[in-house]
């Protein structure tokens, strides 16, 4: 299944394409010419025969020194597969657009990065007939950047680290900087930005933290993301009514709650089976009857 997370590790190049180039430049020290402009591409790479293949992201760069195709994965895990499909792919791309195709890993995880930038030879041990060597953006080379100014500067760049870097202890510092950089660029940008961010974090009080920094910026409640966080919100606040009603019940009953039953109904997160608790919290003499033929 394709994730949030994995959308926004690649699709944040569709957003800024530039930002790809300037990854190749500055973090990998790819001497890649300087584009022009830049075009979407169809990501499908899927022959007459009934074999599925795409790519995350496919983009044409054109430079004064020709036209590349710029393939994106985000990959979250090693997965050996890709290395009979890169290599398809890479050869694919050429023979169909005649231009020069680079192939960018991104990725969260060290060692899937380091696994990923392993060259792929193809042939005769020692004699390959075919080698690919990935580019790799990840924890290892994407900048650390967690200073506001610095942030600022080249917030596309800004966004990449926040994405790559959110879990690591720089978290707080890295996602700080990010907000105060993103109310100097405009509101729908900064709006998409965030949701890329967002999509990233897994540890959930980081996720939280970056939440209420993007709550607290007026353009956020315009986006989606603002309106996924007010429903989660509304939520955990219906749950919590139904908990507090129940033990409310309880004690205007005089009915003692041990802490088995008390820790049941603060875990519980289903709406319906709170409702039906609390139907039976007015008629139980016992606590234990709320959990009556369950």
């Amino acid at each position: 299944m394709v994730s949030s997370l994995h959308e926004a590790m690649h699709r944040i190049f569709q957003k800024d394409p530039a930002l790809l180039t300037r990854a190749l430049q500055q973090v990998l020290g790819v001497a890649f010419p300087e584009p022009r402009e830049f075009a979407g591409m169809n990501i499908d790479l899927t022959e007459i025969e009934p074999v599925e293949r795409r790519v995350d992201t496919l983009l044409r760069a054109k430079t004064d020194d020709g036209d590349y195709l710029l393939v994106v994965e985000s990959q979250r895990r090693i997965d050996e597969a890709k290395r009979g499909s890169w290599p398809y792919y890479l050869s694919y791309l050429y023979e169909k657009h005649r231009c020069e195709p680079v192939l960018i890993v991104t990725t969260q995880c060290g060692s899937t990065a380091r696994w990923a930038a392993e060259p792929i030879h193809l042939g005769v041990p020692g004699r390959p007939s075919l080698t690919v060597r990935p580019l790799v953006l990840g924890p290892d080379n994407v900048p650390v950047i967690a200073d506001p100014e610095e942030a600022e500067r080249d917030v596309p760049l800004a966004v990449l680290s926040a994405m790559t870097h959110g879990k690591g202890p720089k978290a707080a510092a890295i996602l700080e900087s990010l907000a105060a950089a993103l109310k100097t660029i405009d509101a729908d940008s900064a709006g998409v930005f965030a949701q890329f961010v967002d999509s990233c974090l897994a540890d959930p009080q980081v996720k939280q933290m970056w939440r209420d920094l993007m709550t607290a910026m007026q353009y956020f409640f315009r986006h989606p993301l603002a309106e996924q966080v007010r429903e989660e919100g509304r939520e955990e606040g219906r749950i919590q009514h139904g908990v507090e009603t129940i033990l409310r019940i309880l004690e205007w009953r005089s009915i003692p709650v041990p802490d088995a039953v008390r820790e049941r109904v603060e875990a519980c997160t289903d709406l319906h089976q709170l409702e039906v608790w609390t139907q039976r919290a007015v008629r139980a003499t016992h606590a234990a009857e709320l959990f009556v033929d369950e």
